[in-house]
């Protein structure tokens, strides 16, 4: 079993390898969720992500042996890279196998740290098979994503770090995929703030934790925008230390990560992939239990493909209805859009952003239109606002 002298020695061993990253209190985050939010901020690592603290940890115990022969690892991207770069640094040959839905984002970024890239399998488990065989066929030292004490311990490492810089909490939220970083932030709480209750998220997509204990649910899988925690299974060892020392696993729904996504850029001002606010989102999803509570959660990824982040941004925006799309049914005459634009503008206070104007194929009319405006409000309230004002003169309709 991991214990806190092995977290301890991690922490020795890859000092000055890794960053040690700031541990933030979010004051507007915090209002805005009821909560007393402590962030840990991973994203600012050299790879964006935690993930760098088990790679270090686990290359640097290599032998001089084991070095010649060189690593390789299975990754959908964040674990991929912290070998990599560290391999790099250390001057070990590498390959890192991503399965073939890896974001194109993570698997360049990988590549830049010098690493061997092959992209093999249709998930996680069929990446992780050609691996296994890949690494017995060259004589590799397989450096696994999670289930690897040394790795566990590395990642524990980042908990030693908000257990000195944070003041009394009494959640910590971590974000479970293998459950590598799991383990490692419970084996440190149970011994220095075992007051300190432990909770795991994971999306509802992969409740791995739910299958691993056999309750009834649905077969894991499906598209997710946590991909960074989209696995099947836990890893025996994490298993473990779960079992023994984490107070409870909870799910969350892919709508709560897309808008924890959203207030983490919003309110802390950091970015975050699907996989790093996965903690964020359990707040959102069960508000009363974390109400008022002191809690502190790891931004445990940077690394998501901007046009994902650039979707989710406006996703979360039409849903709380800062964003409206309209289509109006207008008579085909000079003066008309102008007037729209002026009710929106001028009078209401709403920022136009997309105009479509369409005369040839919507009406059966020649003398009418269909006009579509996405407009951009303060809040939902607003945009109630802007839209019974237009329908006082024209016919609307939302979209």
């Amino acid at each position: 079993m991991l214990s806190i002298d092995d977290i301890y020695a991690a922490a020795e061993r890859i000092k000055g390898r890794v960053t040690r990253t700031p541990t933030i209190a979010c004051q507007s985050l915090s209002k805005r969720v009821g909560a007393n939010l402590t962030l840990k901020l991973e994203n600012l690592q050299s790879v964006g992500s935690f993930k760098e603290r088990g790679a270090a940890n686990r290359l640097a115990m290599l032998t001089e042996e084991e070095k010649k022969r060189g690593v390789i690892t299975v990754s959908a991207g964040n674990h991929a890279q912290g070998v990599a770069r560290h391999s790099q640094v250390m001057d070990i040959d590498a390959i890192i196998v991503m399965p073939k839905f890896t974001p194109v984002a993570k698997v360049n970024r990988t590549a830049a740290w010098g690493a061997r890239i092959i992209l093999e399998g249709e998930d996680f488990a069929q990446a992780s098979l050609f691996a296994d065989e890949l690494a017995a066929k060259e004589g590799r030292i397989f450096v696994h994503p999670y289930d690897d004490p040394a790795v566990m311990a590395g990642q524990g490492t980042a908990a030693l770090e908000i257990f000195e810089d944070a003041g009394e909490l009494d959640y910590l939220l971590v974000p479970v995929g293998g459950g590598g970083l799991i383990s490692g932030f419970a084996i440190a709480a149970a011994a220095l703030r075992p007051y300190t209750k432990v909770i795991g998220v994971q999306s509802e997509q992969f409740f791995s934790y739910s299958m691993a204990q056999n309750k009834d649910l649905p077969v894991l899988g499906g598209a997710t925008i946590a991909e960074g925690t989209a696995v099947r299974k836990l890893g025996q060892y994490p298993f473990e230390v779960i079992k023994k020392h984490v107070h409870d696993i909870i799910s969350v729904p892919e709508q709560a990560i897309e808008d924890a996504i959203t207030l983490t850029a919003e309110h802390a001002k950091q970015v975050t992939e699907g996989s790093g606010a996965n903690a964020l989102a359990a707040i959102l999803t069960y508000p009363e239990r974390f109400k008022n509570k002191n809690i502190a959660f790891p931004i445990s990824g940077a690394n998501i493909d901007t046009r994902i982040l650039a979707n989710t941004l406006l996703r979360t925006l039409l849903r709380e209805g800062r964003l409206l799309r309209l289509r109006f049914f207008i008579p085909d005459r000079p003066g008309v859009l102008a007037d729209i634009s002026y009710i929106i503008g001028t009078e209401m206070n709403g920022n136009i952003i997309e105009v479509s104007h369409q005369r040839l194929f919507t009406t059966s009319s020649v003398q009418s239109a269909v006009l579509e405006i996405m407009i951009e409000a303060r809040s939902a309230e607003h945009s109630q606002e802007i839209v019974e004002c237009l329908q006082a003169k024209y016919k609307v309709e939302r979209i």
